[in-house]
């Protein structure tokens, strides 16, 4: 299993105060000989809908040299797991958890916007001071 980022445990505290279960710490996905994990794997029951929402989150802190290869390693988990999630458990979304200054640093430029409008990107965006959601991109 590979290290977590600094930014698992506030990523998780700030899950579970939002109202998600944690079902996996980490989210296997087994292919073939070869396992790969997602930091997490949550559910929500959604009460009006009678239905479970479930996610799978991969937590990226952006404290690097250079944001852009950042972004590049981020990005490169993100679309590994991505389909291999897609298809062993349909119904699943997975979300890039990232800091909010990573995501006012990236995201909102030019190449954040339209790495997100051309690849759909889902992010979970996390205020690491209070400990809280910032924001959901979009909401699960």
């Amino acid at each position: 299993m590979p290290p977590r980022d600094i930014l698992h445990p506030a990523v998780l505290r700030c899950l579970i105060a939002d109202g998600w279960r944690i079902t996996h710490d980490p989210y296997g996905i087994g292919v073939g000989r070869r396992t790969l994990f997602v930091d997490l794997g949550a559910e929500k029951l959604i009460a009006a809908e009678r239905d479970n929402k479930r996610i799978a989150v991969e937590v990226k802190t952006f404290r690097g040299q250079s944001d852009v290869r950042d972004l590049e390693i981020a990005l490169g988990q993100y679309f590994l797991y991505s389909p291999l999630i897609s298809t062993r458990d349909p119904g699943r979304m997975l979300y890039l958890a990232i800091p909010n200054d990573a995501y006012a640093s990236i995201f909102e430029e030019p190449i954040g916007s339209e790495l997100m409008a051309a690849y759909s990107l889902r992010l979970l965006v996390i205020d690491v001071e209070s400990e809280v959601i910032a924001k959901w991109i979009p909401e699960p």
